[in-house]
C-alpha cells in the first residue's frame, strides 16, 4: 500500500516537473520552425501531450485479451474530451484566479482569440457528436468511419497550420533548460529536450494510471467506476499541467489553445482506433460521459462565442464534471 502511494504521489509529481521541460522545449522548436504561437499549442504541444491516452486506447482495443478490456479503450476516448472540457479548463480558471503573477488581472477578461476558440468548440462539437451517433447503433462497415475520423483530424492541422498568428519571439520564452546559457540554442537541443520529456511525461503517466487502477479497488471502487472517473484525470493529467505552467507564465493564450488541440486529437484520433477495433457501441455509463461532454463543449462554444471570458467564468464547467460524478456513482 505504502509503496503504491510512493509511486502514485511520486509519478504526479515526475509528470509536472516534465511538463515543465516540455512546454519550454516546444516552444523554442515552434520558434525555429516558425510556427505561430497559437498553433504551437493546438498542434505540437497538443500532439505531444495527448499521446498517453491515445496510446491507452490503441493498446486497449488492439491487446485487450476479453472484451471487459477492450472497453476500456472505449472509456478512455470518451473519458479524455470529458475530462479536457470540464476540469482543464476549470484548472486555467482556478490558477488564474489564484496565481500571485497574475493579480492585477484577476477579474480581467482573458488575452485569447475567443472567436477562433468558439471555432474550435464548435468544431469538435461536430465530430463528436457524430462519433457519440455512431456509438449508438450496430450497422456492417461501421470500421470504415474510422478513416474519417483520421482525415478530419488532418484537416484540422491542415487548418491550423494555415492560419496567420503572431510567431514566437526569442526575448519572449525562457531559457532553454538543457543550455541556459544559449540565447537562442539549436533546434536539435530544443527537440531533444522536448522528446526527452515528453519520454518521461508518458512513462510517469502509465505510472500514475497503474497505482490509481490499484488504489480503486481498495477503496471499493469498481474497475468500471475508476476507469471512468479517475482514469481520465490521469491520462489528461499533462494537458492540465501544461495549462497550469502558461497561465503562471502569463501565457493563457497557449494554455487554452493546447487543450482545445488535445480534445481535437481526442475527438479524432483514439475514436479511429476504438471503431477499428471494437463494435464500438456504448453502455449507459459511455452515453453519460458523452451527453455530459456535449452540454460541457456547447456551454464552452456559447461562452468564447460571447467575446469576453474571464477565469471566474471558466472554473465553472467543473461543476458538469461533478453532476457526472454524482450521477455515475448513484447509477453504480
Amino acid at each position: 500500500m505504502i509503496d503504491t502511494l510512493v509511486l502514485f504521489l511520486g509519478s504526479a509529481v515526475l509528470i509536472y516537473l516534465s511538463c515543465e521541460y516540455f512546454v519550454n522545449g516546444v516552444e523554442w522548436v515552434g520558434y525555429h520552425l516558425k510556427i505561430a504561437e497559437t498553433a504551437t499549442g493546438t498542434i505540437l504541444a497538443a500532439f505531444g501531450t495527448a499521446l498517453p491516452e491515445s496510446v491507452v486506447t490503441f493498446v486497449a482495443v488492439a491487446f485487450g485479451a476479453t472484451a471487459a478490456e477492450r472497453d476500456i479503450g472505449i472509456g478512455s476516448a470518451l473519458g479524455g474530451p470529458l475530462a479536457l472540457s470540464t476540469l482543464a479548463y476549470s484548472v486555467v480558471g482556478l490558477t488564474l484566479l489564484g496565481s500571485r503573477h497574475l493579480k492585477v488581472r484577476r477579474k480581467a477578461v482573458l488575452a485569447v482569440d475567443c472567436r477562433r476558440l468558439s471555432r474550435d468548440q464548435g468544431w469538435f462539437l461536430s465530430i463528436f457528436l457524430c462519433k457519440l451517433g455512431l456509438g449508438l447503433v450496430a450497422f456492417p462497415g461501421k470500421h470504415w468511419f474510422g478513416f474519417l475520423f483520421l482525415a478530419a483530424y488532418g484537416v484540422y492541422i491542415w487548418k491550423e497550420m494555415g492560419r496567420a498568428g503572431d510567431l514566437h519571439e526569442a526575448n519572449d520564452l525562457e531559457r532553454l533548460k538543457l543550455r541556459p546559457r544559449d540565447d537562442r540554442p539549436s533546434l536539435a537541443w530544443a527537440a531533444l529536450q522536448t522528446l526527452a520529456a515528453l519520454g518521461v511525461i508518458f512513462l510517469a503517466s502509465r505510472t500514475f494510471v497503474a497505482q490509481l487502477s490499484t488504489i480503486g479497488p481498495w477503496l471499493g471502487m469498481s474497475p468500471q467506476l475508476v476507469a471512468l472517473l479517475f482514469s481520465p484525470i490521469a491520462t489528461e493529467m499533462p494537458e492540465t499541467m501544461n495549462a497550469i505552467i502558461w497561465v503562471r507564465q502569463g501565457k493563457e493564450r497557449l494554455a487554452l489553445c493546447n487543450i482545445s488541440g488535445a480534445m481535437m486529437i481526442q475527438a479524432t484520433v483514439p475514436t479511429a482506433c476504438g471503431l477499428f477495433g471494437t463494435p464500438w457501441l456504448f453502455s449507459p455509463p459511455v452515453i453519460l460521459a458523452g451527453a455530459i461532454t456535449a452540454i460541457a463543449v456547447a456551454v464552452l462554444f456559447l461562452m468564447f462565442r460571447g467575446g469576453r471570458v474571464t477565469g471566474k467564468q471558466l472554473t465553472w464547467s467543473s461543476l458538469l464534471y461533478l453532476v457526472f460524478a454524482g450521477l455515475l456513482l448513484l447509477r453504480l
